[in-house]
């Protein structure tokens, strides 16, 4: 299985989470307290992972018979999932109890999630990507709805699953065609003999299912109709993992399926796909996201904007619109993150305090989570110097100098529709005077998920090049 030790050492993050999921599963047999127990013990494993990938970036090989990579851009992809997925845990500890689900399957579930994110990241077999796609989704699916009793969360459960289930029969079939064509799985192979077979239509028409399908996953416009129903219907803590670490997986899915396509300049064939959805889904975002009341539904539109973002790297098709996508996937998580993370925090039970109404005078009540809201809004909408500024600034850039400067300029469009929306919080929060007082329970575990989030906002939109330069290096 493993040629020498070092393939084990390199394979070790997905070793360490296979077993904490066994070991997890144990806990919640046999322990009273489980809950307890599992939510450390999963904030513990993430950061363990977490670390131990940054440190091993510079040991790359391909192992398990070329199906698995590991280091370089794969170990910062293994980095940002654990992180993520440590920061839900942490802001999910005091959330379970308001929410009434206080079950241990929760934590295991997101163990499952990530071990799925995982593998589709490390992937060089589309099968492997498949793999880790099921595994995540199943979970997710489950996660949603992971409060029987609450009707809202039963439908974003519904709805995720039965619309996700429709977006994998399009990367399937997708799969079957390249086969067909490719007489292979493997990404390398496939690689290989593109110039040759992207004469061939079915070959052509498997990469666009394949797209389209991965479209879905990304909530790129119009592919996007589960996104509003489930963000809001499902816990918000996991509202934050599926709009962060979901996106990211399916992203680093698309980037590791094509990235021989990038680094060769055959991205071309795909550039007018890529070209559409990102106009329409900045737009699109950007635009539906201003009528929104609840901040749920504001964030979700928000995500779908995004994604429009992130798609003109992709669409750039040169390495310096994948180092862009790689930044801004982790500013973004963070971003994210933490906006979400306010709002588990301020949600009270039954589901109230999520209109944008309600956050009106948050200044005077809670002067440090408005505070913190506020640079996450101000890094969402790109203003500098926060971490979501020079996210965009890179994937613009990758645009203009792919010569496509007609996406990078409707970008900035898009990000001045978006201003408004995010501001709008920042207005109402600061020069809005309401009778109506909040009453907010903050927890020591949900604010330390904070102050990391927007910590590291910090640090990254003070230090861009740098965290730039060592995606540059795993390139």
């Amino acid at each position: 299985m493993f040629n020498n030790l070092q393939e084990f050492y390199s394979f070790l993050p997905m070793i360490i989470i296979a077993a904490g999921i066994l070991v997890s599963v144990t806990v919640e047999l046999f322990a009273k307290k489980s809950v307890v127990y599992l939510s450390w013990f999963s904030v513990l494993l993430f950061f363990v992972i977490g670390m131990f990938s940054l440190y091993n970036i510079e040991s790359k090989s391909v192992i398990l018979q070329n199906m698995v990579a590991t280091g370089g851009y794969v170990n910062i992809f293994y980095a940002l999932f654990n992180f993520t997925a440590m920061i839900v845990c942490l802001l999910s500890i005091e959330y379970l109890k308001k929410y009434d689900a206080p079950f241990g399957e929760y934590y295991i579930l997101i163990q499952t999630s990530v071990l799925g994110m995982m593998l589709m990241a490390a992937a060089k077999d589309l099968f492997v990507i498949f793999l880790g796609l099921e595994l995540m989704s199943v979970a997710f699916y489950v996660l949603a709805g992971i409060n029987r009793k609450r009707g809202s969360a039963i439908e974003a459960s519904l709805k995720y699953f039965l619309l996700g289930a429709f977006a994998t029969g399009f990367i399937v079939y997708g799969i079957a065609l390249i086969y067909g064509t490719a007489q292979t799985t493997s990404l390398d192979l496939i690689a290989s003999k593109f110039i040759e077979l992207s004469g061939n239509l079915l070959f052509i028409s498997g990469v666009l299912l394949f797209l389209i399908g991965f479209s879905f996953k990304i909530a790129a416009f119009p592919f996007h109709m589960w996104v509003p129903d489930v963000y809001q219907g499902s816990p918000s803590t996991i509202s934050a993992l599926f709009s962060t670490g979901g996106k990211t997986a399916a992203f680093a899915a698309i980037i590791v399926s094509l990235f021989a396509l990038f680094t060769s300049g055959a991205s071309k064939i795909i550039t007018p796909y890529l070209s559409v959805i990102s106009v329409l889904s900045m737009f699109f975002g950007s635009i539906v996201a201003l009528s929104q009341t609840n901040i749920k539904r504001m964030l979700a539109y928000s995500s779908i904007s995004n994604a429009g973002y992130l798609i003109i790297g992709l669409a750039a098709g040169n390495t310096e619109g994948i180092a862009g996508v790689i930044f801004y996937l982790t500013a973004y998580t963070l971003m994210n993150l933490g906006a979400f993370g306010i709002v588990s925090i301020i949600e009270s039970k039954e589901e109230k305090n999520l209109e944008i109404s309600d956050y009106a005078g948050l200044s005077n009540n809670e002067p440090l989570l408005a505070g913190l809201l506020s640079i996450f809004m101000f890094s969402l909408a790109g203003i500098p110097p926060f971490a979501g500024f020079f996210g965009k600034y890179y994937i613009f850039m990758a645009a203009i100098k792919s010569e496509m400067t007609f996406l990078a300029i409707l970008g900035v469009l898009s990000s001045v529709i978006s201003v408004y929306f995010y501001l709008r919080i920042v207005v109402l929060m600061y020069f809005k005077k309401t009778d109506y007082n909040l009453e907010i329970s903050k927890n020591n575990s949900g604010m330390l998920a904070l102050f990391i989030s927007v910590l590291l906002i910090i640090i990254l939109g003070i230090l861009p090049g740098s965290f730039l330069n060592i995606i540059n290096s795993t390139l």
